[in-house]
């Protein structure tokens, strides 16, 4: 458990709709490419314009504690790529990129193997919203203005979709034994934070 979990545990406590994912999945491969498609125009509302994905590494493209893309997942991870080239493709891990990779060798291995940028960040999920920001500021050829145009995929609720919905994006979530914590809240009423947006 890192540090930031812990320090961000109490807003959890306040509203438990922060663990919520917008969107489940099964698996990788189950991931609709633009992801824009897992989130359907509402009455009233523009589209979503999802411009940039955040990748977690670890049970998402990835077995854990390896630094390349399982091979039944090679080939959707080739079409995120295709759909969301260069900087708007990020993985933010909390082993590759973090303090703890020594001389963050894992991050260079990890993006040698993907060809995909790895976050090197110091805070672990689900605080580093603003090192995410400013890495998009520095690449502005991702065309992400506002947190709501990014959607971040993930294996856990407590970090991953947690940091989406902090921020103020998507989050999608791969369906697993956290599942029990998404439907205790589902069935008491609570729903997935609507991410805001500059344009309304």
């Amino acid at each position: 458990m890192s540090l930031s979990w812990t320090l961000n545990v109490f807003r959890l406590v306040r509203d438990p709709t922060l663990c919520l994912p917008q969107h489940t999945v099964s698996t990788f491969n189950h991931l609709p490419i633009p992801l824009s498609k897992a989130f359907p125009k509402k009455d009233g509302q523009k589209e979503v314009d999802i411009r940039a994905v955040i990748l977690d590494k670890d049970n998402c493209f990835a077995i854990p504690h390896s630094n390349e893309v399982h091979k039944p997942y090679q080939e959707r991870f080739q079409q995120l790529r295709l759909t969301y080239p260069g900087s708007k493709l990020l993985i933010v891990s909390n082993t590759a990129g973090t303090d703890s990779d020594k001389d963050q060798a894992g991050a260079a291995i990890l993006e040698k193997n993907t060809g995909v940028k790895v976050l090197r960040h110091s805070t672990k999920k689900p605080g580093c919203k603003t090192e995410i920001m400013a890495y998009f500021a520095a690449h502005p050829d991702a065309g992400v203005t506002h947190p709501s145009q990014i959607a971040v995929v993930g294996d856990r609720l407590f970090t991953d979709v947690m940091m989406a919905n902090m921020m103020g994006s998507y989050g999608v979530w791969f369906a697993k034994v956290e599942d029990s914590v998404s439907g205790f809240l589902l069935r008491r009423g609570y729903v997935a934070p609507d991410p805001s947006s500059q344009f309304e």
